[in-house]
C-alpha cells in the first residue's frame, strides 16, 4: 500500500484551483461531480511531484477553519478494499461509508481512531464489469 494523496476541504471551489493553479504553478488534472455527496472535487499536481492535492467542495457543509483536511488517501494497489478496510477496524477504525465500485475505483471511508477520515482505494482494470 502507498500514500497517494491528501484531500482538503475548500469554501469556493473556483477561488482555490486559481489560487493553487495561478499562485503555486500547479496543474489542474480535472474537475468532477461526487455523487455521493453532491459535491465537486478538482485534482492538481505539481511540476516533478507525484503527489496529488485534491480539492473538496461540499454543497452543505458547514465550513470551519481547521476543518480543511478532508482525509488521506490510500492507494491499496492489487489487495481488495474491503479487507484493508476490516484490518484497519481491528485496529481501532470505523468504516464511515458502503464501499463503491466507480467507473474509475474501487473505494472504501473509514475513520482512523481519532476521527481522521481515510480513503481506501485501487483502480479499476479497464473493460472489466463491476465486482
Amino acid at each position: 500500500m502507498k500514500y497517494a494523496y491528501t484531500g482538503i476541504e475548500v469554501r469556493d471551489l473556483d477561488r482555490a484551483i486559481a489560487f493553487y493553479t495561478k499562485g503555486l504553478g500547479m496543474t489542474l488534472l480535472g474537475r468532477s461531480k461526487i455523487a455521493a455527496t453532491g459535491g465537486e472535487v478538482a485534482g492538481l499536481r505539481s511540476r516533478g511531484s507525484q503527489q496529488i492535492l485534491e480539492l473538496n467542495w461540499y454543497p452543505r457543509r458547514r465550513y470551519r477553519a481547521g476543518s480543511e483536511l478532508d482525509h488521506l488517501g490510500f492507494d491499496v494497489g492489487r489487495d481488495d478494499v474491503d479487507a484493508v478496510i476490516d484490518r484497519l477496524i481491528a485496529f481501532g477504525a470505523q468504516r464511515t461509508r458502503a464501499t463503491e465500485v466507480r467507473p474509475k475505483y474501487v473505494v472504501g471511508f473509514a475513520k482512523d481512531p481519532d476521527g481522521i477520515w481515510l480513503e481506501i482505494f485501487k483502480a479499476r482494470k479497464r473493460g472489466r464489469a463491476p465486482q
